[in-house]
């Protein structure tokens, strides 16, 4: 596998393959950025993707409203002991992390904020990593924290593969650059790249080798 920006040498290349799972996590500027990753995927998207985005604790989210109608995917805020199911995506809820189990569903919890967040995408990538170890993908987008940083890393120890937006591109460089600095990601890639990449983790879709 090719990496960008590699410090550590190349990662084997089983981290792209046997994925069972995307974690997405945003801040400022990821609605944009998400409904270009995930607008254009075919018919059919055969893998589950949890989001997290940091939003206001009060109120209702039109995430799920907004991604429904622009992604061939279903779109749905993430309700707790939901089970995971291909070619959904689920979105965290105002004032509650969002954490994957080892038995393919999700759980949400009231505790302390991350980073000033809940939902925090260092909870989604920490609890990804030790349910779907090295069958995770984690990819990390815009945002004005150092949100993510952790969690990508956990991610990283635990096999699975790590994906960072290029910070030259982001609205906000700040995540994605935090995440670079506390561990060298698989690829550091740019949206429509990163496009690309999503839709050949999917199995049914990918190209023949």
């Amino acid at each position: 596998m090719n990496t960008d920006r590699p410090s550590e040498g190349p990662r084997p290349p089983a981290r792209a393959s046997g994925i069972e799972l995307i974690a997405i996590g945003a801040s400022a500027g990821g609605v944009d950025a998400l409904l270009q990753l995930l607008g254009g995927l075919p018919e059919g998207f055969g893998l589950p993707i949890v989001a997290v985005l940091h939003l206001p604790p009060q109120g209702d989210s039109v995430l799920a409203d907004v991604f429904a109608a622009r992604t061939p995917l279903r779109a749905h805020e993430a309700a707790d002991k939901e089970r995971l199911a291909p070619g959904t995506i689920y979105f965290g809820p105002p004032g509650y992390h969002l954490l994957i189990e080892a038995d393919a569903s999700v759980s949400l919890s009231c505790e302390a904020e991350v980073h000033y967040s809940r939902p925090s995408i260092d909870v989604l990538f920490d609890s990804g990593a030790a349910a779907y170890g090295p069958r995770l993908a984690a990819i990390l987008l815009t945002g004005a924290n150092e949100d993510g940083a952790e969690g990508l890393a956990a991610v990283h120890a635990a096999g699975g593969l790590t994906v960072v937006q290029d910070p030259a591109e982001a609205q906000i460089a700040v995540m994605p650059e935090a995440a670079i600095a506390r561990q060298a990601p698989d690829h550091i890639l740019r949206l429509a790249d990163i496009h690309q990449l999503i839709a050949a983790l999917d199995p049914n879709h990918a190209p023949s080798s």
